[in-house]
């Protein structure tokens, strides 16, 4: 029998899987209580001490476990964005629906002191709505994905400018936790921030993979869409909210991390090198990026945890960069 030749895009889904583990497994037994990679797994399972138990389970799986979910949610909303606006740019931090879940999240914190779950309601309501401005405003008998990343980037500079105006006006308690916020944070991250994240996850993700036939379509232009049977606007539609709210979610845990959505499906779709919006693949990629991020931010500050917000900033402004020399090169 001849044997069948497994898709580089599930051996990259694996590989990621791979180092997420390897990752995870070395984050949860770094610190100030030092746990050999062999006890971390035994305690995963079930048979450690309980100074392990305290240190893995209790203290940073909670931590690990958010890191790793907001991760693959930024990169489902990044892929998602990329591939319907066809542009290597679309990702939600870049055309404004991150800045409109933060202004969300922030009106909570800021006007009503809200807990950890109304924040996150805030946020996802924030995002959303933001989507929705973006695609009235780029809708002129359809909506381009050119359009949709210039009224996007308007809209996030009104929104970056909304935000500002209400931390400089909030009393200097509220003012103080809404920065470490905005910044994105996974600080003092535990059970009931990642629960909810993971209940949300498991419902967009399956949403967007439905979509994600139309994405592939899509991508071919909208025209061979409406030939193939594809609702064209009623899809993209569809895409925009689902991919919004893997952003809003993301965000309503840890607060806007920067780049991640950016550079996630780039990342994957490099090594799949395969055509659409490789989904899962970017997902596994977000989790590992924002989870190493995250270990490097709480070593390389010292005594002082830099925010992931800061790691994540500084990974991909770099990568921003490289991807604009190398457009411009191609184009010269």
């Amino acid at each position: 029998m001849p044997i069948r030749r497994v898709p580089r895009p599930l051996l990259v889904s694996v590989f990621l899987v791979a180092a997420l583990a390897v990752v995870a497994v070395i984050t949860l037994g770094t610190g100030q209580i030092s746990v050999a990679p062999l006890d971390v797994v035994r305690t995963l399972l079930g048979n450690g001490s309980k100074l392990t138990d305290f240190a893995v389970l209790e203290l940073r799986l909670p931590r690990a476990v958010t890191a790793v979910l907001v991760g693959a949610a930024l990169g489902i909303s990044g892929a998602v964005f990329q591939s319907l606006s066809r542009n290597p740019l679309g990702s939600p931090d870049i055309i404004g629906f991150n800045y409109g879940a933060t202004t969300g999240g922030l009106m909570v914190i800021l006007l009503a002191g809200g807990s950890a779950a109304t924040v996150s309601l805030g946020a996802l309501g924030g995002g959303l709505v933001t989507a929705l401005l973006v695609y009235l405003l780029a809708w002129q008998r359809g909506v381009r994905g050119y359009r949709l990343v210039l009224v996007g980037v308007g809209v996030s500079a009104i929104l970056q400018s909304i935000n500002f105006y209400l931390i400089v006006n909030a009393n200097l308690a509220d003012a103080s936790r809404a920065t470490v916020w905005i910044t994105g944070s996974l600080n003092n991250r535990g059970w009931e921030h990642a629960v909810p994240v993971g209940i949300a996850l498991a419902v967009v993700l399956p949403a967007v993979l439905l979509g994600g036939k139309w994405l592939r379509i899509l991508e071919m232009g909208d025209e061979p869409a409406r030939s193939l049977g594809v609702p064209v606007e009623g899809a993209r539609l569809y895409l925009l909210i689902t991919g919004t709210a893997a952003c809003a979610v993301a965000t309503a845990a840890a607060g806007p991390i920067a780049f991640v959505a950016l550079t996630a499906p780039q990342l994957a779709k490099r090594l799949t090198r395969s055509t659409g919006p490789n989904v899962l693949p970017a997902a596994w990629m977000g989790a590992l990026l924002v989870l190493a991020a995250d270990f490097a931010a709480q070593r390389v500050g010292g005594s002082a945890t830099l925010p992931v917000g800061v790691a994540t900033a500084a990974l991909g402004g770099a990568y921003l960069g490289w991807l604009l020399w190398r457009q411009r090169a191609q184009s010269a």
